[in-house]
């Protein structure tokens, strides 16, 4: 008689069943992700490559070219100190993604532990850290990202700081209410009931299943964080001059914007096809981690 093979635990579960092959699956089925994606690269690229895609310096002025329309010599013109338009807007590209990508860091680090523990404890410290998150609320983000960089003063670090900790509520109710659906699964009541201490249950038990709504608006908190730090630079705020930050460079380019309007033109679509892509990428992720979106499809 023929030996009998028992399956391994590893060879039950097939790549095409793990959870993260289905959603990246449905991930590049879905066009406009891909699109979104697509354009993130691109500005990534710039924004890394950005010493070897152009021989112009960012900062240096030259009054001799202010204002040249597009051209051989400067492909997106100049602006109105001289300076290459094209180089600008690509190193402005490693400020926004840097302020983008801190930004969120900062309400990530502060938001997600404090939202964990308020809703797996409940009691007096989740009436005192929801009490403070209404009162955050209560101003819009961008009224409260003011206030905190008019603290703090001027400066792409100010805004990041100012930026990370008004995002701070929002991850704060978010995992909070994450936390409040997955602890009452009996996976958790079972982890208790072996003896498995508090600790190690938020993080291994069921920190892993609130991630999906995590990683989803981040990449929409992504783009609300680069657009409200263009719009804290447009009104004199944010960033500081000679930085090449897009939000500074239409308010420095609106008072020629008749004569010159490729000075607002080109930031202002910079910021508009960034902002797009991580929204197309964040709707995409959306649906690729809903498990009743991936059945409908």
């Amino acid at each position: 008689m023929g030996e009998v093979k028992v399956a391994t635990p590893s060879k039950l579960v097939s790549k095409s069943d793990s959870e993260f092959y289905q959603v990246m699956k449905h991930l590049r089925r879905n066009r406009m992700a891909m699109l979104g994606l697509a354009v993130l690269l691109v500005f990534i690229f710039a924004a890394v490559f950005a010493p070897f895609l152009t021989t112009y310096d960012p900062i240096r002025t030259d009054m001799g070219n202010a204002r040249q329309s597009p051209s051989a010599e400067h492909i997106l013109g100049t602006d109105d100190l001289g300076r290459d338009m094209f180089t600008r807007l690509i190193y402005g590209a490693r400020v926004s993604l840097q302020i983008g990508l801190i930004a969120v860091v900062i309400g990530l680090a502060a938001g997600v532990p404090l939202g964990a523990l308020s809703g797996y404890y409940g009691g007096t410290f989740d009436l005192i850290v929801q009490r403070l998150v209404d009162i955050m609320i209560a101003f819009p983000g961008i009224l409260l990202a003011i206030v905190v960089v008019t603290i703090l003063g001027q400066g792409v670090n100010n805004v990041m700081i100012a930026i990370g900790i008004a995002s701070i509520p929002i991850y704060t109710r978010l995992v909070r209410g994450s936390v409040l659906a997955v602890k009452e699964q009996r996976f958790v009541a079972a982890a208790k009931v072996l003896g498995i201490s508090n600790y190690k249950i938020i993080l291994r038990h069921i920190m892993p299943n609130c991630l999906g709504p995590i990683v989803v608006q981040s990449t929409f908190q992504v783009a609300t964080a680069i657009l409200w730090a263009a719009g804290l630079s447009f009104i004199g705020i944010g960033a500081t001059r000679p930085t090449p930050e897009w939000g500074l460079m239409l308010s420095s380019g609106r008072q020629f914007i008749q004569t010159s309007p490729h000075l607002t033109t080109y930031p202002g679509l910079a910021i508009l096809f960034l902002v797009l892509g991580f929204n197309l990428l964040g709707d995409g992720l959306r649906d690729a981690l809903d498990p009743k979106s991936r059945s409908v499809r």
